[in-house]
């Protein structure tokens, strides 16, 4: 799993995958963390009809975030978000993927 973490530090490194983030516990201080963004649109069945949605999801290391909650603060450049629903961590138990909305 060594080699695999550290190829999971040089992802976070890059500048083009991955970028610094103001990140702030409920009631915490803020700090700088390094986080890969993504924003894929979304489609939700509900009933017959299927509902599309964008969405913003962030990784974020564990190393560096080690129990992001709800209602936690992400700030993007000049956008702030909120953690929405549960944390959900990879299967190495090494990044954390959070759903975020606007604050």
């Amino acid at each position: 799993m060594a080699a695999f973490a550290a190829a999971l530090d040089a992802l976070f490194a890059d500048g083009h995958l991955a970028r610094d983030v103001v990140y702030t516990a409920e009631g915490g201080a803020p700090a700088m963390v390094r986080a890969i963004l993504r924003r894929p649109d979304d489609v939700t069945s509900f009933g017959d009809a299927r509902i599309w949605s964008e969405t913003t999801r962030l990784d974020l290391r564990r190393a560096e975030v080690a129990n992001p909650r709800p209602g936690d603060r992400i700030e993007i450049d000049d956008e702030a978000f909120l953690i929405q629903g549960e944390p959900v961590r990879d299967r190495e138990r090494l990044v954390w993927t959070v759903d975020l909305r606007p604050a």
